[in-house]
């Protein structure tokens, strides 16, 4: 799940605010798919304390890795198409 949203989250628990997707969604620095806001809204509601675990236990990846990730993925797939499109 996206920390900015997680953070957005943190930054209304702390003005003492129940979290809504409203509410979130004012909140965040970057332009947030609404579906995932809507996903951490929902995983905050049904279970608050999965916000404070993620608080205490930053991610150790960063939103860098997949989409290096899923450029590696394609890269196999071109990869793939082009030994293929050789054999031809």
């Amino acid at each position: 799940m996206n920390s900015v949203v997680f953070d957005a989250i943190k930054v209304l628990l702390e003005e003492g605010k129940t979290p809504t997707v409203a509410l979130t969604k004012g909140r965040l620095a970057k332009s947030v798919p609404m579906p995932m806001i809507i996903a951490a809204v929902s995983q905050y509601k049904n279970n608050p304390e999965s916000i404070h675990n993620l608080m205490k236990n930053p991610q150790q990846t960063s939103d860098n890795e997949p989409k290096t990730s899923q450029l590696d993925r394609i890269e196999q797939k071109l990869d793939r198409l082009l030994a293929l499109l050789e054999q031809k």
